[in-house]
């Protein structure tokens, strides 16, 4: 995941999964450094299951690569 994608995956992560605003902060917060691990921080604190980790990939496997500037 790029960093481009973030505000998509939090909205995704909003709207389709229900995750509370809390949660997503914490997330956020523990993956400052690398934003790409944000799914297995939400994983790794309990903020998500299994179930839902899996819909984050499938939903970032969905995504576009962004375009390669020229």
């Amino acid at each position: 995941m790029t960093t481009a994608h973030l505000p998509d995956l939090i909205e995704f992560l909003r709207r389709d999964l229900a995750v509370p605003e809390e949660a997503i902060a914490l997330g956020v917060q523990r993956a400052a450094e690398a934003p790409n691990l944000l799914p297995m921080v939400l994983w790794q604190y309990g903020l998500v299951n299994t179930t839902e980790l899996e819909q984050i990939f499938d939903w970032l496997e969905q995504r576009p690569l962004p375009s390669a500037a020229a």
